[in-house]
């Protein structure tokens, strides 16, 4: 069995992000290792336990990448977060500051809106319809 386990997002600041992604967006903190040249290697993922795709959250070094955070996707959506609650994943992360960039909708394919973190990248908060 093959799955993608995780994907590099570049950051200005490990703590800053790390406080994002758990306080705000509702993942966990997965792995937070000091590395030797002085960098990190943090892990955040959506639920509690659970194996799958994970944000590997990488510290900007240079200018090329200090250039790219927030910008990962040249402005369109980039990451796709699914819920199990819409209403709910939204009102919490409403009241923890995430910005949503448009209000709910919900289409043939389910329950979204667009949100950005906390260097500008778009995700969808969705709720897959089921059928």
């Amino acid at each position: 069995m093959r799955h993608i386990a995780l994907v590099t997002l570049v950051v200005d600041d490990y703590d800053e992000a790390i406080r994002f992604y758990t306080e705000a967006v509702g993942f966990r903190l997965a792995e937070d290792t000091p590395r030797p040249d002085g960098s990190r290697w943090v892990v955040v993922q959506p639920g509690t336990g659970q194996q799958g795709t994970g944000l590997l959250l990488a510290r900007a070094k240079g200018e090329a990448q200090r250039g790219r955070v927030g910008d990962q996707t040249g402005g369109r959506v980039g990451f796709f977060l699914h819920t199990d609650d819409f209403a709910r994943d939204h009102a919490r992360m409403l009241a923890a500051g995430v910005t949503f960039l448009e209000e709910p909708r919900h289409e043939p394919y389910g329950s979204v809106a667009v949100f950005q973190d906390l260097h500008g990248n778009r995700w969808d908060l969705l709720q897959p319809a089921t059928d």
